[in-house]
């Protein structure tokens, strides 16, 4: 196609392979027939019957299946909606401990009890490698230094110009005129880079991909049984809505041929949203954790010339995210959960919300610092047994927005605290205890002082 040379060309340049060439091909044709990927309403049915953690068989864990196992982090984020420039998992939690700190003391748990060289790769962005492998330099003991045995490295794609639907062009910075594919470049990323082969020669059969920040996102050998015995193909991790979930994409069964798909809210129609965020209807969304056989996954792959094919997400931006007013630009974006409608036989498990522990936002840190929950010397974070599996709900003003910003408020008791909300300029000295549901408002512009003590039930105003 002549229309497409011109990315070809630029993403041959950048040295992009051909497996991430071809998947994002496969997206551009879909934009120029102007597919919206919509999935309507009525071409679906709320996902009903699905497996429960709960009643799974908890056994030792067999050393022989999980030295067939490889975890996969998605570590391609810099975190800067919280102010970040770095890697997001480079974030201190506690006591100069971060999240990568965190991910390898898992792995090394896992190896030192059971005995199995459990595998770890990080699936890095060109944003994220150096500093994320400088940090693992650190860990040169437990083989986790060097970049050919850890890191799985992710595409970027081309902004394309709205107008044109030509290479977008932004010679102020040219970076600009890149963008990441979407978690759902797992696939090619594997592909092109060898590690599918590689893994695959090494014994390694099933992968566990989750996101970097979800530090409730482990390899349990239970699930990990499960999936092998199960003999299917892709299985997600899913967990019941909350109201807070209700933008959040849900699973659903397509009518026509009865398979598992993930619908996003971008691919709702507008007047579908009601259906959408009917939490009692769709009871079930994704929690980004995802189980692949990889055999399978080649055999596929064969099967579909070599790209999945994925829903394409169109989302529109500017060149520069900071300017609105530069040219508007078209970014194709593919979803990691999208895949479980590519293959026959997928299927899904229902977990506990303790395995959906995401830091998305500074309140999202604020309670993970807190003693709301426990960080095990496994690496593993779990929410207090007191909470019985319910995260405090935190509401932060904009005055916290960023991390640098949170320093200033402090990290009180949060054990008992249902909800916390804040607003305006406000520290939290060491000492203070916060139970049920507290509001605490400062309307002025100086720093309020809430001195220790317990506060339950009640809203300080200032």
């Amino acid at each position: 196609m002549a229309k497409f040379d011109a990315f070809k060309s630029k993403m041959e340049s950048a040295g992009m392979g051909d497996a991430a060439i071809r998947a994002f091909q496969r997206n551009y044709e879909a934009l120029l027939r102007d597919e919206t990927g919509l999935i309507p309403e009525d071409s679906i049915a709320p996902a009903a019957e699905i497996a429960s953690f709960e009643s799974l068989p908890q056994s030792e864990p067999k050393p022989e299946l999980l030295s067939q196992a490889v975890v996969i982090k998605l570590n391609g984020g810099l975190g800067t909606s919280m102010g970040l420039t770095g890697p997001k998992t480079l974030l201190p939690i506690r006591e100069n401990t971060n999240f990568l700190d965190l991910i390898v003391r898992q792995i090394v748990d896992l190896r030192k009890t059971t005995g199995a060289g459990v595998r770890l790769l990080l699936m890095n962005s060109f944003s994220t490698s150096e500093d994320t492998l400088g940090h693992l330099a650190a860990y040169q003991a437990d083989g986790f230094a060097e970049a050919s045995e850890v890191e799985l490295m992710q595409n970027q794609i081309p902004k394309i110009d709205a107008a044109t639907l030509e290479p977008a062009s932004w010679p102020a910075d040219p970076d600009l005129e890149w963008c990441p594919p979407g978690h759902g470049d797992l696939f090619p990323a594997l592909v092109g880079s060898g590690w599918l082969d590689r893994l695959l020669a090494d014994g390694v059969r099933y992968a566990f991909v989750s996101n970097s920040d979800n530090l409730g996102a482990v390899l349990d050998p239970a699930i990990l049984q499960y999936f092998a015995e199960s003999g299917a193909p892709f299985l997600m991790e899913v967990t019941r809505r909350t109201a807070a979930d209700r933008k959040g994409g849900h699973l659903a069964v397509r009518k026509s041929d009865g398979r598992l798909l993930l619908r996003e809210v971008a691919q709702c129609p507008d007047e579908d949203l009601e259906s959408f965020q009917d939490i009692d209807r769709h009871r079930f969304f994704n929690t980004n954790s995802l189980w692949l056989r990889l055999d399978l996954l080649k055999e596929q792959l064969a099967a579909d010339s070599g790209v999945l094919p994925l829903p394409m997400i169109r989302n529109k931006k500017t060149v520069d995210p900071r300017d609105k007013k530069s040219p508007a630009v078209l970014q194709l974006e593919i979803a990691m959960g999208a895949a479980i409608e590519c293959f026959d036989g997928s299927t899904a498990i229902d977990v506990p919300r303790s395995r959906f522990a995401p830091v998305k936002t500074t309140g999202d840190l604020l309670a993970l610092r807190s003693d709301a929950y426990e960080i095990q010397e496994n690496g593993q974070v779990r929410l207090h047994p007191e909470r019985q599996g319910l995260p405090p709900v935190i509401a932060l003003s904009d005055e916290y927005k960023l991390v640098d910003q949170l320093t200033a408020l402090g990290v009180p008791s949060l054990l008992k605290c249902k909800s916390l909300t804040v607003e305006g300029p406000v520290h939290f000295e060491d000492g203070v205890v916060l139970e049920g549901e507290v509001v605490v408002k400062n309307s002025s512009s100086q720093p309020v002082r809430i001195t220790p003590g317990t506060y339950k039930d009640q809203t300080l105003s200032f």
